[in-house]
């Protein structure tokens, strides 16, 4: 009986070979801590490849890229264009103004220098017997103050002693220059050549400059300075 009971234990009982792997298994120290669980890096390398995934989609996403373009596209559109179509609208009324002004200035300068030289002749030329209605005509090519003045010279002295003396005014001009000119006032200079004769006496010629004045009065150039220089 004994024989057998110890038969028994020693089937029943575990090897050395099996006490060793049982013993691995269960000690802690044994276990090698460089093999990773399989669940948990399975669930880090599907976490890692669906934000890579998410990545490359974002950036390779043609609809996207295009929204981004149409954007792009509209912000230009809408602010480029405004503001070039108000560049150009005032380059054009600058060019429009400028041109506008220099042909204004060209014809007033014109003007002004032909009424400066018609006029000097007119004030400056009479004969005796016409001197009266000469420079009468005379005075309507004045203005302001310098037709006041003007008309009591000549009804004061002038026309006087043109009657009496018989003298007699012949003026031309030898040239004439714009010193400025705007649409409504001008400065010419004028060169003057004056012949006055004295009843039977020599001519007496002379020569001066004038600077006049003009001022546009009703579409009509008129002097309102005439200063010798």
């Amino acid at each position: 009986m004994t024989t057998r009971l110890e038969g028994l234990i020693q089937d029943s009982s575990p090897t050395r070979e099996e006490r060793n792997v049982a013993e691995t298994q269960t000690d802690p120290d044994l276990i090698d801590e460089s093999v990773e669980h399989p669940l948990a890096t399975d669930g880090d390398e599907v976490t890692q490849a669906a934000d890579d995934s998410e990545l490359a989609a974002a950036a390779t996403d043609p609809v996207s890229e295009a929204a981004k373009k149409i954007t792009w596209s509209r912000i230009l559109g809408f602010g480029v264009a405004p503001l070039l179509a108000i560049v150009l609208a005032s380059a054009a009324a600058v060019l429009w103004w400028h041109d506008t002004t220099v042909r204004d200035s060209d014809i007033a300068q014109a003007e002004s220098t032909t009424s400066a030289r018609d006029a000097t002749v007119a004030l400056l030329s009479y004969q005796p017997d016409k001197a009266d209605a000469q420079l009468h005509a005379a005075s309507a090519l004045l203005t302001g103050n310098f037709k006041d003045s003007y008309a009591k010279l000549t009804n004061d002295v002038v026309i006087p002693g043109a009657k009496q003396k018989q003298i007699a005014s012949v003026a031309t001009v030898s040239a004439v220059a714009s010193v400025s000119a705007s649409p409504r006032h001008a400065v010419s200079l004028v060169f003057v050549d004056q012949t006055v004769t004295v009843g039977n006496g020599a001519p007496t010629a002379t020569s001066s400059a004038i600077r006049i004045t003009l001022d546009k009065v009703e579409n009509r150039w008129l002097i309102s300075g005439f200063d010798p220089v």
